[in-house]
């Protein structure tokens, strides 16, 4: 598997980092889709549904106007547009990364003109017409396999020989336990032939070797003899009577399957650099279930490190196929949600790093958990503190304490603690660090984590929502190679760079925090033009 630290899969003016595996999101506007048709038909209700998925762990939305569901009804372009447009343009304008699933090229030319930064093609850019579209924008692009194979591959099957090296010829009752034509291994008729490495006495090795005196009782009739020589051929031992026939494999042979494959992704690919598209935007997904019987999938699933090598970012899309309720037992669509997260565990295990699902929250549990587990990922983040009742100095020493006992996650470094102005409807001065942490921990889990020390430091909500007088205020504001645009959570947080109060602190840890928030892609306001500005330095937080 080759080396994906600090991939990049550039997606417009998106950077998804592969340095950890990225769960996309299904959004289906179809009334016919094959496990959840109809359920988020209404714009409004897709739209909701699409920022949930980003609350629940999604990192790209996958938004489709169009069932491929085995039988599925065509769709013309006008009625697709009407479906996908208006959940494409919301989502996409509060900072989502969308991709858009579809086979025509004006509906992704439409997408892209919306905000989308990914084609989706399940055809393959087979469509000159779909390759013009991506050679002339900078999205990301997902090809697809979904060819069928030239024919459904038998399963795979070796007939077991009979004929050894030597071709000896075998007569008599031995003749009639093997195949026409067949003989026994050297060294089977008559005496055992004599061991190679045996040492060997040169003053006798010329003179005939007497019979071994073996008893009567212990003597095995000839044809028994045979059959027992037979059961070994071409070092693979058999049972006797089952020489010549064939032996069945439970799976089809892979070769023919993954040349046709892989034969696809990599010739699509070749063409769409050859059209202008960088090697940096091309992602590859063998289809499962496209055209493919279930244990097609399966041998297609075995070969993701070989498909890796490729090197191209991998697709994984397994969720409620088929196949998964074939080789797990679970019959309907939407009881495939635990096999499908156990295929997509042996397949991030083999180097994919993109997993398309449905059940997005189980599916992002579940991938964390394994993550952490199993691959070292510690990553710099930052946290922005702030209290104002009571005695706000000693909650802030509190909330570091509580912060550095969370599972995964140390604190590093404090910045001082400042006085600022009251800013975002408070009427009071408030106290302010930032800390630094190293964390393993995904940002939402993270984020909980950090919703937690306030409840123990008993924070309080207003119900509106509004900012109130708080005993603490935690904001995950920067996590490295991390965005998120949900409603729990934005990363990098939307408003560092038009306070005085984050920016100020933030210098203490980075140097030059203006710098560092603009190389993170933040606006920055002038300091004149900044909220709740920094009026006394009080040092270091301890």
């Amino acid at each position: 598997m080759l080396r994906d630290e600090g991939r990049i899969w550039q997606c417009g003016t998106h950077q998804v980092s592969l340095a950890r595996p990225r769960i996309v999101g299904i959004l289906n506007v179809t009334p016919d889709s094959f496990s959840d048709g109809g359920t988020h038909l209404d714009p409004a209700a897709a739209i909701a549904h699409g920022i949930d998925l980003l609350d629940q762990g999604a990192d790209i939305i996958d938004v489709g106007g169009e069932s491929t569901r085995p039988g599925f009804e065509p769709v013309d372009v006008e009625e697709e547009l009407r479906r996908v447009s208006p959940v494409v343009e919301a989502l996409a304008r509060r900072g989502a990364i969308v991709s858009i699933d579809t086979r025509h090229p004006q509906v992704a030319q439409r997408a892209l003109e919306l905000g989308a930064c990914i084609i989706n093609d399940v055809t393959g850019f087979t469509d000159p017409e779909m390759v013009r579209v991506a050679a002339e924008s900078d999205c990301g692009v997902i090809i697809m396999h979904s060819l069928p194979a030239v024919k459904e591959q038998p399963r795979r099957e070796v007939r077991l020989s009979s004929v050894p090296a030597s071709g000896r010829a075998v007569t008599g009752e031995a003749a009639a336990l093997l195949p026409e034509g067949a003989a026994l291994p050297s060294g089977s008729q008559g005496a055992p032939a004599r061991k190679a490495w045996l040492p060997r006495d040169p003053q006798t090795a010329d003179e005939p070797k007497p019979e071994p005196s073996v008893p009567a009782t212990a003597a095995k009739p000839d044809a028994l003899r045979a059959t027992m020589a037979a059961a070994t051929v071409h070092g693979v031992r058999t049972r006797p009577g089952r020489i010549g026939q064939s032996r069945r494999y439970a799976l089809p042979d892979s070769t023919a399957i993954m040349r046709e494959v892989m034969g696809f992704l990599g010739d699509q690919a070749r063409m769409l650099m050859r059209s202008g598209v960088s090697q940096r935007r091309i992602c590859v997904d063998p289809g499962a279930g496209f055209g493919k019987s279930a244990g097609e999938d399966v041998v297609i699933q075995r070969a993701t490190a070989k498909m890796v090598t490729m090197g191209y970012p991998l697709m994984c899309g397994v969720s409620r196929k088929r196949f998964v309720g074939a080789v797990s037992g679970a019959a309907a669509a939407l009881d495939r949600d635990p096999a499908s997260f156990g295929v997509l565990m042996a397949a991030i295990e083999g180097g994919a790093r993109l997993l398309r699902v449905h059940n997005v929250r189980q599916a992002a549990e579940a991938v964390n958990s394994y993550w952490a587990c199993s691959h070292k990922d510690e990553r710099r983040a930052f946290v922005a503190m702030g209290s104002n009742v009571d005695d706000p100095f000693d909650y802030l020493l509190r909330a570091r304490d509580l912060v550095d006992r969370i599972p995964l996650t140390c604190v590093v470094n404090s910045s001082h603690v400042y006085e600022s102005e009251p800013a975002l409807g408070l009427t009071e001065s408030v106290l302010n660090a930032v800390i630094e942490l190293r964390t393993e921990l995904a940002p939402l889990v993270l984020l909980d984590h950090l919703l937690q020390v306030e409840d123990e430091l008993g924070r309080v909500r207003p119900a509106d929502g509004s900012h109130g007088p708080r005993t603490i205020d935690l904001d995950l504001i920067w996590y490295d190679g991390e965005t998120h645009q949900g409603t729990k959570l934005r990363l990098p947080h939307p408003g560092i760079g038009e306070r005085d109060f984050v920016i100020v602190p933030l210098d203490d840890l980075v140097h030059d925090g203006e710098r560092f928030l603009r190389y993170a892609g933040i606006e920055v306001a002038e300091p004149e033009d900044r909220i709740g500005r920094v009026t006394v330095d009080l040092g270091p937080l301890q």
